[in-house]
């Protein structure tokens, strides 16, 4: 069996889902999510319950005889190390970029990570693709969102994230924050390619979005409702092109969508630090700028 560390945000849940399920395919084995790590976790929830993706969660004695195998820190652990940690059936992340020895790893192990990179699960994305299909139907003010997107010769979805990257000090350490700057360079790309693109801006900061983002072109401001993220994603996949933050939310609103023309603009730079390495983040086919 293969069990998976879900934490983060629902950007960060569908990486780590994405995972479970190439790992599950390839195995041909079943897989669990683990999220207790909410109970503990005041900020974020388990967030998937809304796609149609194989949810089962892990029992708390499938959790505890992985957990067992996890190395610890420091020296003082240096005996359990030996008589009981194992690499190979308590798998963690390494690296920010793609690590191929994951695909390759054991039938009967658990995975604690985030695994930030379509390549985890490119040989199965039509599978994600569904399975990240909405099971019920969407509320009032997003079905009235979808026939406008739909209507829309060139819809684009911009996503702003400034929320918890600014009010968090240590958050807009890690992360950093996209500018006006970076919506001006992206906004310049696409009306150079598009002569009248009507902008769906989706954001968690409506006042500095509406002060920010505004641009000769037909324009409708989202705000944020966290209790339909899942509606928010769906509405972002649908239009034409995307422009996304320095978020996995945005990042998957993009991937999500078919159009096979799209132009998607996304951050050169994706966290403010420059220790790790996001090569393998942003899929090739998608435009760079710096934020």
């Amino acid at each position: 069996m293969i069990v998976i560390k879900f934490q983060g945000g629902m950007g960060n849940q569908m990486f780590q889902y994405a995972l479970g399920r190439t790992l599950s395919h390839i195995h041909k084995v079943p897989f669990f999510l683990d999220a207790t790590s909410y109970k503990h976790d005041s900020l974020r929830s388990y967030a998937l319950s809304p796609f149609r993706i194989q949810e089962r969660f892990a029992s708390m004695e499938e959790i505890v005889r992985f957990r067992r195998f996890k190395k610890r820190r420091g020296r003082v652990w240096s005996f359990y190390n030996y008589l009981f940690a194992d690499e190979s059936r308590y798998v963690e992340e390494r690296q920010f970029n793609f690590d191929p020895r994951i695909l390759k790893t054991r039938d009967d192990a658990y995975f604690d990570g985030f695994w930030q990179t379509e390549k985890y699960f490119y040989p199965i994305a039509s599978i994600i693709r569904e399975e990240f299909m909405l099971k019920m139907p969407i509320g009032d003010r997003s079905a009235s969102l979808r026939r406008e997107i739909e209507d829309s010769e060139q819809s684009v979805a911009l996503h702003v994230r400034r929320a918890d990257y600014i009010a968090n000090p240590s958050t807009h350490a890690y992360h950093g924050v996209c500018g006006k700057e970076y919506y001006d360079r992206a906004i310049k790309i696409l009306s150079a390619k598009f002569s009248e693109p009507h902008l769906f801006v989706f954001s968690d900061d409506e006042v500095w979005a509406k002060e920010n983002i505004q641009y000769p072109f037909p324009t409708e401001y989202i705000s944020r409702e966290p209790a339909k993220d899942h509606e928010d994603l769906y509405l972002m996949s649908l239009c034409k092109n995307n422009i996304t933050a320095n978020s996995s939310f945005s990042w998957w609103g993009a991937w999500l969508n078919r159009n096979p023309d799209k132009i998607v603009i996304a951050p050169r730079r994706w966290v403010a630090t420059a220790k790790l390495n996001t090569v393998d983040l942003i899929p090739e086919s998608w435009i760079t700028i710096d934020s």
